[in-house]
């Protein structure tokens, strides 16, 4: 008779790349997959999930099999679907398990206490039956938890039924006219149904495309590629409607946190009797897991939130909708390195539902899928009613006298715009008074110590920060090297721009919206009301302003410093240009008023401005697709980049020499090593960036080489104090 004790594989959260065997007592009850377990790991209690289990343990020698302590919650936490989700992007992200899992859930979820929630009574009928009548006690609890509205906490119904409460909730709940549940509901607002929009004809025909697309038996992606201001949101609310109609939940991804509020209140008014909620960094903790555990449980059937929200249980799913889908922001680039949209899509896949990418600069690698028809595609090119795309104007600023940036041309446009009572956007992707504080007599510039690169003068402030590691320092009185007491400054950021701006235009209200002005909680959506506010106006921010918000006032656009993305060695870099360009320009005229968009550079015949300007981000992005042909870049190959650092640049580099040297012993099958080398950035916050590159034009070929990396690394003896990681299809090179 077998008496071995049956296993559970366990996710910790430790850099393990594959689970920990754990035995527990089957007489106690069966172990769900999902849940969250107390065990003992080197001698310390910690917190693991449940990824498998088997019936009899797969070591030699079973005695050395750990018991779990406790099975922590009284259901799962995850989902069968959740689990093989989270297994799938660990192997193919090459991640450990327990890393992946953790990162997936809400905070409050990966600490060792266990999920004890409150419990709410809710009623469950609107009518009290008959008999009610002769039970008098149920019937006025009944009555009063009707009068509540229907759902009450435990603590209040104790507080107004006194003891033996229960009993009779007992009761009626046998009956079926209660039910319990572990949250309060999500709430419901009370809003205005806004006036449906009249669609244009290409909406029309583009939703009854979509709805076409998303009902057949054998489903693929769908991108909607919409010019900024085409009405994309309202194609995605008018798609959603079905699916809410079966009673199945809708998942929105968005880039930014600052998109959630906006997109939420439009989500509002279209459908002001469903139930939403929004995941984002800007939640406390507790927020953060009711909203999570109101989805999990089918409280609410709008889910929108930026890129974790990927990970959000929805035992009923089915839609997904990314906007924006191009943005850099669905990448995470520290820890586990994974990209929301992928991960969707991946989602989506196994799930055998719709997706819809929506943008007006689709990625390449999006684009590409379109064209080679793995992917719905449906293009909306015209802005509805009057509404018509900005005039763009390249100004060629070379050799001439700027103020703080503007030309005087600009500035007379600027002035002209405010006269009709109309805003103005300035666009800098470059936050700070200046990106150089330096002196006039030796030369000496205001350099991090920790990075290699200069800190960055913030005037308000009387300090210079570093934007890539934040160590701030106050401005020196006299030069630190020379003594010298004339330090000036070089370039703009938006800072300096503010103050030239309200020194040239002194009763019109100048709103600058950055990630200084608007890091206190609220701050944005203060800054955001106050462009609404006024009518005339000039806004003044970086990328911030660039992505989804709608200021119908706005007609003029000014794009200063345009030429250092067009000159970047990092081949990413001129795909974002093209996308930040026409999703800033997209501001200007989205009204009945016709926009008008200032590009001001130093080259303005440079091959792919003049492409992206003349025939439009489409031709742009494929003539792009095609160097990446010729390169066999991605979408055409495969790349992982693997990165290390270290307090002294050599140790960097030997962790990545290393590997190299491993990683050839072993066969690279075609795969191709570039480097290691530094990084573009060498030095940051005190240590040194190096990387190594690989490239493949087979995808199974480089994941094999990366799986035997971290199934071997333990192989390896690298210098104290060293870090390393892998980021699978990399964005950022630097």
């Amino acid at each position: 008779m077998n008496t071995l004790p049956p296993v559970v594989h366990v996710a910790v959260q430790r850099p393990f790349y594959s689970t920990l065997d754990y035995s527990y007592d089957p007489t106690q009850g069966s172990i769900p997959l999902g849940s969250r377990l107390e065990i003992k790991l080197a001698g310390r209690t910690t917190v693991g999930v449940v990824m498998g289990s088997s019936p009899t343990p797969t070591l030699a020698d079973p005695k050395k099999l750990k018991a779990i302590t406790r099975l922590m919650d009284n259901e799962p936490i995850l989902d069968a679907h959740l689990v093989e989700l989270l297994d799938w992007a660990a192997k193919y992200y090459h991640e450990p398990i327990g890393e992946v899992v953790f990162t997936a859930l809400p905070s409050l979820l990966r600490q060792q206490r266990p999920l004890n929630l409150p419990i709410w009574w809710q009623l469950t009928a609107t009518e009290s039956p008959t008999e009610l009548q002769r039970a008098k006690r149920q019937l006025a609890l009944y009555e009063w938890l009707k009068a509540q509205g229907g759902y009450v906490s435990e603590d209040a119904v104790a507080a107004w039924a006194g003891n033996g409460w229960r009993v009779t909730m007992r009761h009626l709940e046998a009956k079926g006219l209660v039910a319990s549940t572990t949250l309060p509901p999500a709430p419901l607002e009370h809003i205005a149904t806004a006036p449906h929009l009249t669609l244009t004809p290409q909406q029309l025909a583009t939703i009854e495309g979509i709805q076409h697309a998303i009902t057949q038996a054998e489903l693929k992606p769908t991108l909607l590629h919409g010019i900024t201001g085409s009405g994309k949101t309202e194609v995605y609310l008018r798609v959603m409607a079905p699916i809410l109609a079966q009673g199945k939940q809708v998942l929105v991804l968005v880039p930014e946190i600052s998109l959630t509020p906006q997109l939420l209140g439009r989500f509002r008014t279209h459908y002001p009797h469903e139930r939403m909620v929004c995941l984002h960094s800007g939640l406390t903790d507790q927020e953060r897991l009711q909203a999570w555990l109101q989805a999990q449980q089918q409280q609410v059937r709008i889910i929108i939130g930026t890129r974790s929200a990927v990970f959000t249980p929805c035992p009923n799913l089915g839609l997904i909708i990314i906007d924006e889908e191009h943005d850099l922001s669905f990448k995470q680039q520290e820890g586990f390195r994974y990209h929301g949209r992928d991960l969707a899509i991946k989602r989506a896949h196994m799930l055998n539902i719709p997706i819809i990418l929506g943008s007006a600069t689709p990625a390449l690698e999006t684009l590409h899928n379109a064209d080679s028809g793995r992917f719905h595609y449906f293009h909306l090119a015209q802005r509805p009613g009057t509404a018509k795309p900005p005039s763009v104007q390249l100004q060629n600023i070379r050799g001439q006298t700027l103020r703080s940036g503007l030309s005087s041309t600009t500035l007379s446009m600027i002035k002209d715009t405010l006269a009709r009572q109309e805003q103005v956007m300035l666009f800098i992707n470059r936050r700070g008074f200046a990106p150089l504080l330096m002196c006039s007599s030796c030369g000496w510039s205001g350099q991090c110590e920790h990075c290699s690169a200069n800190m960055t003068y913030h005037a308000r402030q009387g300090k210079l920060i570093c934007h890539h590691c934040s160590v701030e320092k106050l401005v020196p009185e006299h030069c630190p090297q020379c003594g010298h007491h004339h330090l000036v400054t070089q370039g703009q950021g938006t800072e300096r721009l503010e103050l030239v701006l309200s020194q040239t235009f002194p009763t019109i209200p100048i709103i600058r919206i950055d990630r200084d002005s608007t890091a206190r909680k609220g701050a944005l959506a203060e800054r955001l009301q106050q462009v609404h506010e006024h009518p005339t106006a000039i806004l003044v921010g970086t990328q911030m302003l660039a992505k989804g918000h709608d200021f119908p006032n706005l007609t003029l656009v000014v794009v200063l410093e345009a030429d250092a993305a067009l000159l970047s060695s990092e081949y990413h870099a001129r795909e974002r240009f093209g996308q930040l360009l026409v999703q800033v320009a997209g501001r200007a005229g989205r009204s009945d008023k016709a926009g008008q968009v200032i590009i001001q550079t130093n080259h303005p015949e440079n091959p792919a401005l003049v492409t992206l300007l003349a025939q439009g981000y489409t031709l742009f992005a494929r003539q792009l697709l095609e160097e990446r042909r010729r390169w066999h870049y991605p979408p055409f190959g495969y790349q992982a980049l693997l990165r290390a650092n270290a307090p002294e640049l050599n140790d960097a580099l030997d962790v990545l020499d290393k590997m190299a040297e491993h990683l050839q012993l072993f066969g690279l099958g075609g795969v191709i090593l570039l480097g290691p080398t530094t990084a573009m950035l060498e030095k940051r916050a005190g240590r040194y960036r190096t990387q190594l590159l690989l490239q493949s034009a087979n995808r199974k070929a480089l994941h094999t080489l990366l799986n035997y990396l971290t199934h071997t690394i333990k192989q390896l003896k690298f210098p104290a104090n060293t870090r390393w990681s892998i980021d699978v299809d990399p964005l950022d090179l630097t």
